[in-house]
């Protein structure tokens, strides 16, 4: 079995992301205000939010792997082994992460009965395959079970914080958004399909924050005492949701575009969708004009990957030079505009590596699916995805940094609204676009080094 990386760390390419580590933590510990209440700290690193940001990214690469692994075995895809095998990495990395905290056992209860729903989707998809309505009707009778099952085991190992009655509300969506994506897909309604895909991941981001508030609540003194739930760490939480949803679709359209599936054009949507997320937050603080600045930059490179993708296809080595030579400019021009937009928090050089990576990540899973190495394309695949957790990370840094003063707020008493039972707050919320006012209005500044071209 594959186990070359480690999931439990925050990624290394933070250190290309971010200069100095006051950036991450800035303006650490905490003060009083008026009323005596406890004031939370700015910063988006602490043992407490890195184990929120670690349990997010394992939750949502679940998602977005088992979409994948269901759409490979419908279709008798050959890299169908492949995308399994991440996923059953994915369980390894969660049973590790709830043995680190419950010990051994707890870990290895929690991966037979995670594992399990696995089993009871991969039976539902070959129940699909076979046209058997009665093998689809225990495979999802099956998952029933599974949500109370897992749901009391949650409930237990934390103490009660999380309710098995909330628990399971919270695992039927997921259940739901999975199935809902996987039988949209064999109806070739790929509209539903994509929104749902993007539900699905978006979910686990509120099941990430759930309980990682439990854990820390629990065992407080081995997170410093600290809180999950800060605008400093929503704010990062945010980023992280829309930089590696971009990762993940990107690599997907690409494997689309080059197979010639009938869903590409819905796949590049939701891509596009994600791209619209941010632009339309731009817009809400900086007016359409920066909105369409801002897609016009972001949607530079994704051009080019597709320019890459058709040459490919075509066979046609000149274009794909040419491709490759853009996203070069791309880089150096994406490095100067944080560089300008952060005053220097993030630095031009160091964003130039990183941006680096995460291209050389997208044309690695890239290269090596259409060349058949299905193993290489999936490792490339999960290092994409979890790279753009540094860049959340940097960028969130950076913000809080520039505007500490809309971070601040007070200690939480109670658990925060997540996706455990119902849908989370933490998505894109108003409070990140307004945070992030100057970032936006340097687009002004830094315009005429941008190229202005738009996805073809």
């Amino acid at each position: 079995m594959k186990m070359k990386r480690t999931w439990l760390a925050v990624p290394l390419s933070i250190a290309l992301l971010v200069p100095a580590a006051g950036v991450a933590s800035a303006h650490e510990g905490h003060s009083m205000n008026h009323s005596g209440n406890m004031k939370m700290s700015t910063e988006v690193s602490n043992p407490a939010i890195d184990l929120r940001a670690q349990l997010d990214a394992i939750l949502s690469e679940h998602a977005y792997l088992a979409v994948v692994a269901m759409q490979k075995g419908i279709d008798g895809k050959e890299d169908f082994d492949e995308a399994a095998a991440q996923l059953n990495e994915n369980t390894d990395a969660l049973s590790t992460a709830v043995g680190s905290v419950y010990g051994e056992e707890a870990g290895n209860a929690f991966k037979e009965i995670w594992g399990s729903h696995i089993g009871y989707f991969v039976d539902y998809v070959k129940a699909t395959a076979a046209k058997d309505e009665d093998g689809k009707m225990k495979a999802k009778k099956d998952l029933d079970e599974y949500r109370v099952e897992q749901a009391q085991f949650l409930d237990k190992a934390t103490g009660g914080r999380l309710k098995a009655k909330d628990l399971e509300e919270g695992l039927k969506m997921h259940v739901t958004e999975l199935i809902t994506a996987f039988d949209s897909y064999t109806e070739k309604d790929y509209d539903t399909t994509y929104s749902t895909v993007r539900e699905s991941i978006k979910h686990m981001y509120g099941v990430g924050k759930g309980l990682s508030w439990a854990i820390t609540d629990q065992f407080p003194d081995k997170f410093e005492k600290k809180s999950v739930d800060t605008p400093a760490a929503n704010l990062r939480a945010d980023l992280n949701y829309l930089f590696s949803e971009h990762a993940a679709l990107a690599a997907l359209a690409m494997q689309k575009g080059i197979d010639g599936t009938e869903d590409f054009d819905e796949a590049a949507a939701a891509l596009n969708e994600n791209t619209n997320d941010l632009s339309a937050a731009v817009a809400s603080v900086y007016g359409n004009e920066g909105g369409e600045q801002y897609k016009k930059i972001w949607n530079s490179h994704i051009g080019y990957l597709v320019d890459y993708v058709k040459a490919t296809g075509a066979k046609d080595e000149k274009a794909k030079e040419m491709a490759l030579k853009e996203l070069d400019e791309y880089r150096a021009e994406q490095a100067k505009f944080l560089d300008t937009a952060t005053e220097g928090r993030l630095k031009a050089a160091d964003l130039e590596k990183g941006l680096e990576m995460h291209i050389d990540q997208l044309l690695n899973a890239f290269n090596s699916y259409n060349e058949k190495d299905y193993e290489m394309a999936y490792d490339s695949i999960h290092e994409a995805y979890n790279h753009m957790f540094g860049v959340g990370l940097g960028v969130s840094g950076a913000i809080v940094d520039q505007y500490p003063d809309k971070f601040m707020s007070s200690m939480p008493t109670e658990m925060p609204k997540t996706g455990m039972g119902g849908t989370s707050d933490s998505g894109n919320s108003s409070l990140i676009w307004m945070s992030v006012s100057g970032f936006i209005l340097a687009l002004a500044a830094i315009a005429t080094i941008v190229r202005k071209r738009r996805l073809n």
